[in-house]
């Protein structure tokens, strides 16, 4: 809009590009255009940043979820920063390892987890040009990891979930019972349609992993899911019935978890301790990977060291089994 009043229309060669002159069309107007594409950088090859942007429009970006791509682009954008006009040939430069190990110790001087976030996602993109053969070497595979997540303690207990289902705002509740149910992510039970549920079974592909799990659903899961109106296609709304974003929620359950007075524990939290009510179940890994989604490992990891912390009802069950598979006692002692 001009300052009389008419309308103009400008036309750009690409979004903070040069405009382009004359009419839509005109032999002026391509003139113009061609003239400006012809200046357009051409991304340099053979140095690191040329294997960022591949990677950046590969498919193996674009299968990623939404919340990864975005995490994954603000990694990139740092490390194009600092590597971005590195050579390829020095990636089997036994060097260049050292480099970017002391790039992630300077980044871990803020946060840890951050940098070996970052890290991670330069390996992951250097994996990438490794299998297409556009560079000869990974420097940071096998880097280990700086940041190790002590929550051997983090485990909802009854009385938290008690406490949260008496205090918590009704529409609170139901992802609370989810989560324990289910053992899903925050991501992936939030972006959960009612499609998704037939009344005895939940099937939904998980967004980081990709693998898709076949859920049964509890009583209680199944008596809370159908005392709810379907007002929408996804099942987790808001307090005024509209689907979460994740900030979102996360501000509304930490609200909630102080005014609760559950202290110290995320939504991420519950997550394990299906994990763990799982096993003190007698449940065995093979059924907890297969219900949660987990790979084997990783419930051997969070029963090992995360979640369960060596829970003392598991060696009382670990007794119990025993007296009972045990017809004779190995040794009685004599009688006085």
């Amino acid at each position: 809009m001009l300052s009389d009043g008419t309308k103009r229309t400008y036309w750009y060669a690409w979004k903070g590009g040069p405009r382009i002159e004359g009419a839509a069309g005109t032999p002026e107007f391509m003139a113009s255009y061609n003239a400006a594409v012809s200046t357009k950088v051409k991304p340099t090859q053979g140095v690191l940043l040329s294997i960022m942007q591949g990677y950046q429009a590969s498919d193996a970006f674009r299968s990623l979820s939404g919340i990864t791509r975005k995490d994954y682009v603000r990694h990139i954008k740092a490390i194009e920063a600092e590597f971005g006009d590195l050579p390829l040939g020095a990636l089997t430069d036994r060097r260049t390892r050292g480099e970017f190990m002391a790039w992630r110790d300077r980044l871990a001087l803020r946060s840890r987890r951050q940098a070996d976030y970052a890290w991670s996602v330069l390996a992951r993109v250097l994996s990438w040009g490794l299998d297409r053969g556009l560079i000869l070497a990974n420097p940071c595979e096998k880097g280990g990891r700086l940041y190790h997540a002590a929550r051997t303690d983090k485990v909802w207990t009854a009385a938290d979930e008690a406490a949260f289902l008496a205090r918590a705002p009704q529409h609170l509740r139901l992802p609370l019972i989810m989560a324990l149910w289910t053992g899903q992510r925050q991501g992936d039970l939030l972006r959960l349609t009612w499609a998704a549920y037939d009344g005895s079974t939940i099937r939904l592909k998980q967004g980081k992993t990709g693998a898709r799990v076949v859920i049964p659903v509890s009583g209680v899961l199944r008596a809370a899911l159908d005392a709810i109106p379907r007002l929408s296609p996804v099942i987790l709304l808001d307090s005024e019935g509209r689907p979460w974003t994740s900030d979102g929620f996360r501000s509304s359950w930490r609200k909630a978890c102080k005014a609760c007075g559950v202290t110290d524990l995320t939504f991420h939290d519950l997550r394990g301790t299906a994990v763990s009510r799982l096993a003190l179940a007698s449940c065995s890994e093979a059924e907890i990977a297969t219900l949660t989604g987990h790979s084997l490992n990783d419930v051997r990891s969070i029963l090992d060291a995360h979640y369960l912390n060596r829970d003392p009802a598991l060696a009382v069950e670990a007794i119990r089994k025993l007296e009972l598979r045990t017809q004779f006692p190995d040794w009685v002692p004599d009688r006085a």
